[in-house]
């Protein structure tokens, strides 16, 4: 929550961790579990309970946010990580990067359990995610390392690949089960 609230704090924490690895067990895949349960609750309450139509529904779009979450995280931080050391000339540090992009998707984490439970709110969702870029923007120099004069398009460009990783691994997954189904 420190990281919505107040990120410049909670990323001065988070660069304390000495186990960069640790964000996987501890903040990633929870939240990735979180927001599985949350939409198929959601189509749950949405499509109602009767028969196995429902249930089938239910899973399908929970499958498709946990793999969207899941690939889009390890895409963007690839991707990130890849774009530190070709265009800002950093050193490839994947874990860091991981670490780094693993709590910037705080914003899409919890804009998605709200989404999966209220599906009405999307449009304000889309909107909200946004946010990331403010997260992004106060955790590039202190996690990353990130010059001040790179600190703009470092920010605008990994706030890009965070929110557009996981959405076109959704799109594609939805795309592939409406014509495979």
């Amino acid at each position: 929550m420190k990281l919505i609230s107040s990120p410049a704090k909670a990323w001065e924490e988070i660069s304390m961790e000495e186990d960069r690895r640790k964000v996987y067990m501890t903040f990633v895949y929870p939240m990735i579990g979180l927001c599985g349960l949350s939409v198929f609750v959601g189509s749950l309450l949405t499509n109602g309970w009767g028969g196995p139509q429902s249930f089938q529904i239910a899973m399908t779009n929970c499958c498709a946010v946990a793999v969207a979450l899941f690939g889009g995280y390890f895409l963007a931080a690839y991707a990130m990580n890849e774009m530190g050391t070709r265009m800002f000339g950093m050193h490839s540090n994947m874990p860091l990067t991981q670490q780094f992009a693993g709590y910037a998707l705080v914003v899409p984490f919890l804009l998605q359990i709200v989404t999966g439970l209220l599906p009405d709110f999307r449009i304000i969702a889309w909107l909200l995610q946004f946010y990331i870029v403010y997260v992004v923007w106060e955790g590039v120099p202190v996690l990353m390392g990130v010059e001040e004069k790179q600190r703009l398009k470092y920010t605008l460009l990994s706030s890009v690949l965070l929110i557009l990783c996981p959405t076109v691994i959704q799109i594609v997954f939805n795309r592939l089960t409406a014509i495979l189904n």
